[in-house]
This record gives C-alpha cells, structure tokens and sequence, in this order.
C-alpha cells in the first residue's frame, strides 16, 4: 500500500536551516504530484509547497518564498523541503502528502486534493 514516511525535523535556532525528507513506497512518484504541509497548535494544516510530476513544476506559499525549496528523487522515490532562514513562526509538524493527480499549483495545494498522507515531523525554531 502507499506509504509516505517524513524524517530531518529538529529543533534549529532562528536563521538556520533543515532538510526534510519524505520517502515513498508502494506507488511510482514520478506520476503524481507530492505537496508539504505543515500545521502549528491551534492552527488549520497549510500547503507550503508542492512539486509535479517529471516536469518538476513548483509552488510555493507566498510566507516561504524565496526561503524554502523542494526538489525530487524520482530514482529514490523521495521528496526533499530544503528550509533556509528559518524562522520562530516556522515552527509545526511538517506532513508530505500525495496528490491524487498531477497537478501542483496554489489552488490545488488543498487537504481535499491529497489523499495520503505521512505520520509528520516536528520542526521548532527556537533560540
């Protein structure tokens, strides 16, 4: 069956940087769409970035432009979140999720248009 495991939470301090991962098994990657989510206490889960299919289309949301970058292994089957400059506000459980199509763009980046989902990872920005 489809698994996605999320792994390279920490606790880093303000500007520092992490490295997500999220491997999948039980499925081919390079058809569908992988997105990160993440969800701090007391807040709705959010789409921070999606990648496509072999086209390698991105997005991003508009509070981690310009510091976060995904990127894709289709021969490992992984997706990564590259986090730069982090910040106090990054702080959340970080989720990987498929999509059920190809598609990656804002208005996809939605809890509806995914349909598996990994068990998370904690990321804390603290000093």
């Amino acid at each position: 069956q489809v698994q996605l495991v999320e792994s390279g939470g920490d606790l880093v301090q303000p500007g520092g940087s992490l490295r997500l991962s999220c491997a999948a098994s039980g499925y081919t990657l390079d058809y569908y769409t992988i997105g990160w989510f993440r969800q701090a206490p007391g807040k709705e889960r959010e789409g921070v970035s999606c990648i496509s299919n072999s086209e390698g289309r991105t997005y991003y949301a508009d509070s981690v432009k310009g510091r976060f970058t995904i990127s894709r292994d289709n021969t490992k089957n992984t997706v990564y979140l590259q986090m730069n400059s982090l910040k106090p506000e990054d702080t959340a459980v970080y989720y990987c999720a498929k999509a059920r199509g190809s598609i990656c763009s804002g208005d996809h980046i939605t809890r509806a248009y995914y349909n598996y989902w990994g068990q998370g990872t904690q990321v804390t920005v603290s000093s």
